[in-house]
């Protein structure tokens, strides 16, 4: 096990709401002056003010989106300068779309483990609403906007920390989930007003169908290596993809009430959606310190993360 705990979270979700067929969308109006910068800045704070620390004791900075805030530099950079400016905290950003947050409390926490860092904060933040296509919707009406941060440190008690991750992209899948345009495939002179390049393109069914191939080949992989099962664990931590969870639940033997849903109440906030719903269980008594939580999504790519974890 690699020790570590969640010493601080914070999250931040625009006031501003829309209603989809009673499904509740938190979403930065036009013309708003919040932004997905601003948005990760007030989860960062919140997670800093809920640890008690400054960012002074902070070791590194993980901006944990999938989305940047522009090509370069990088979005950790960016929320830097917006709250560790004149200080030289390594900041960098770890990008696996929608589990993002899962790869980069993965990889930290060897680093945490092997000394390198003592106390990370790991940030992330989406404004999906900016990049969705509204002739498409599948998607249009899936996604919402916010932001999510913790705090990650060395763990106090030698309980807490990471006890196993796992990691499998499926290829055939790299075109079910994307954006084309804005970078070195579709360059931003070649755009067009109302070019769909540029917009979010998902095929839902597509991905349904990959997932339901792979991910239970998986899910039964990850526990026999991991040696825990179903019933071991207290809260199951997913993806809050679509309101096609509780089929995907039901697929991999999950019953329900030992996971999270809150896909109606803020729908899919692409990266933000998992640490979101880790910090929503906490605050909402379903997490305990001592419990066994696993973390688990599907992202573009087509990219699967499972990790299990004692809060």
């Amino acid at each position: 096990m690699r020790n570590i705990e969640i010493t601080g979270y914070g999250y931040y979700i625009p006031e501003s709401t829309v209603e989809f067929r009673g499904q509740i969308r938190h979403r930065i109006p036009q013309g708003s002056s919040e932004n997905q910068l601003s948005m990760a800045v007030k989860a960062a704070q919140r997670a800093l003010e809920n640890a008690s620390l400054s960012i002074n004791d902070i070791d590194c900075i993980v901006s944990t989106s999938a989305v940047g805030i522009q090509p370069i530099p990088c979005t950790a950079a960016l929320i830097h300068e917006q709250i560790a400016k004149g200080t030289s905290i390594p900041a960098m950003d770890i990008n696996t779309t929608c589990t993002s947050f899962v790869s980069a409390l993965d990889v930290m926490s060897y680093l945490i483990e092997a000394g390198r860092y003592n106390r990370v904060l790991m940030v992330a933040s989406e404004m999906a609403s900016g990049g969705l296509n509204p002739n498409q919707k599948e998607s249009y009406e899936l996604f919402g906007d916010g932001a999510a941060a913790v705090v990650i440190s060395k763990s106090s008690d030698g309980v807490s920390g990471v006890i196993y991750g796992m990691q499998k992209t499926w290829s055939e899948g790299a075109h079910d989930t994307e954006i084309r345009g804005g970078l070195t495939g579709y360059l931003p002179k070649n755009y067009v007003e109302g070019s769909e390049e540029y917009y979010f393109d998902m095929k839902g069914l597509r991905i349904l169908k990959l997932v339901g191939r792979k991910v239970p080949k998986m899910f039964d992989e990850f526990k026999e290596k991991s040696g825990y099962s179903v019933t071991d664990v207290d809260v199951i931590v997913p993806h809050q993809a679509s309101k096609a969870l509780g089929m995907i639940m039901h697929h991999l033997g999950i019953p329900e009430g030992k996971y999270i849903n809150i896909v109606p109440q803020y729908g899919n906030m692409v990266s933000v959606a998992i640490p979101h719903a880790l910090i929503w269980g906490i605050e909402n008594g379903k997490i305990r310190k001592g419990d066994l939580v696993l973390l688990m999504g599907t992202a573009a790519g087509l990219t699967a993360n499972m990790l299990l974890l004692r809060y």
